[in-house]
């Protein structure tokens, strides 16, 4: 009996010049993973950065990906290479790691989630992504290898200097700018039409392809084409929070509702 890992739909779609649409799960009930894998998107991207997931959440939004042959990536919290790994171990497809600050960090990225002969990965092969110790010991490191993808996220303007030597950096697969950190990183928060974020924004694209990675970042449905012709072929183009939020409005709009209920207090009764 012959077991297998589950191909990634991002790296195939990828490899073949198409494009790669993503969107974004905050919400940790299994059903809205569900939701947004049912609708056609190749990737949900879940967060430990900043959301109060727990890896019971992540294996569940895993199987609900999986359901519909839709990859999960997961944004990993910076820490040891087991905050790196663990969501690979559940069999996420795919892994982000936020603030990449410079070339060694890139490196250390590399050397802790790759198997040999790129890296130095811990391995264990009792877990779902090596079917529970069914997968033969080198093909489960092979196909890790080749159908688990990684991406380096560009967040920040310190890394811009050694840009073009991480992105020529073997071992990952993605390269992401993420406009809004980088906004709050040179002194202009929440401002994305500051002239620095659009020409960041080209440079990671052009340079991502000079090196043969894939660019990566987040926007809206409005700059998809946009971002297309610049050269981005993943794709993060919405949120369940902002769905969510966007219908809430909708409804209390309609309902004449126009004053958002005050938080209490620390004690209760409202704030002063």
């Amino acid at each position: 009996m012959k077991f297998r890992m589950r191909p990634s739909r991002v790296l195939r779609k990828l490899r073949a010049g198409e494009i790669v649409y993503s969107f974004k799960i905050n919400l940790y009930d299994i059903r809205v993973a569900q939701i947004a894998a049912s609708f056609g998107f190749d990737c949900l991207w879940t967060c430990m950065e900043h959301v109060p997931n727990d890896h019971f959440v992540i294996e569940t939004q895993v199987l609900a990906a999986k359901i519909y042959d839709v990859d999960l990536m997961c944004r990993v919290a910076r820490g040891s290479y087991s905050d790196y790994i663990r969501p690979f171990e559940m069999d996420a497809t795919g892994i982000m790691i936020p603030h990449v600050m410079s070339l060694e960090d890139a490196k250390n990225a590399v050397r802790m989630t790759r198997f040999h002969p790129i890296g130095r990965r811990a391995v264990d092969g009792g877990n779902a992504d090596g079917a529970f110790c069914n997968m033969d010991f080198k093909e489960y490191l092979q196909e890790a290898n080749k159908e688990r993808f990684v991406v380096l996220q560009i967040e920040d303007p310190e890394p811009l200097d050694e840009l073009e030597a991480i992105a020529d950096l073997p071992g990952y697969d993605i390269l992401l700018f993420g406009p809004g950190d980088f906004s709050h990183g040179i002194g202009d928060p929440g401002n994305m039409d500051n002239p620095l974020i659009t020409k960041t924004r080209e440079k990671i694209a052009t340079v991502a392809r000079k090196y043969g990675k894939y660019a990566g970042t987040v926007g809206t449905p409005s700059m998809r084409q946009q971002l297309i012709d610049m050269g981005y072929t993943f794709l993060n183009m919405g949120a369940d929070v902002v769905g969510f939020s966007n219908y809430c409005h909708e409804v209390a709009r309609a309902c004449g509702i126009d004053t958002p209920n005050e938080l209490p207090g620390q004690y209760g009764g409202k704030r002063e």
